[in-house]
């Protein structure tokens, strides 16, 4: 079960996300809980792999701002370098940044 002391010890800024949630411990951790069931991370890597930049910016932007608004540190800072190289549409190698996001949303969902 998740918990606000599950969530401090990922390393989430647990006392800014409950602030963004008028300190209502509930309604935050049933919104972490949705973000955990949100299937964009699967298909960001889908986009990347198949070049589709745009379509992959779209959605890397939507998933920074879900995890940054809900303070999840650890998984916004990997999501948060893709978003930056595909504003500019870089043509890299994004695997190791979307290894680590996905290391840090299974452990977050591990909790």
């Amino acid at each position: 079960m998740l918990t606000i002391d599950k969530l401090r010890e990922y390393g989430a800024d647990v006392d800014e996300g409950l602030a963004r949630c008028m300190g209502m411990e509930e309604f935050y951790i049933g919104l972490v809980e949705k973000a955990l069931a949100d299937n964009r991370l699967p298909l960001l890597k889908q986009q990347i792999g198949e070049g589709d930049l745009d379509a992959a910016f779209e959605t890397v932007h939507v998933l920074k701002g879900m995890y940054a608004n809900l303070s999840l540190t650890p998984l916004t800072k990997p999501i948060s370098e893709i978003t930056e190289l595909l504003r500019s549409r870089t043509e890299t190698d994004y695997s190791s940044l979307i290894t680590e996001a996905k290391f840090q949303f299974y452990k977050l969902c591990s909790l």
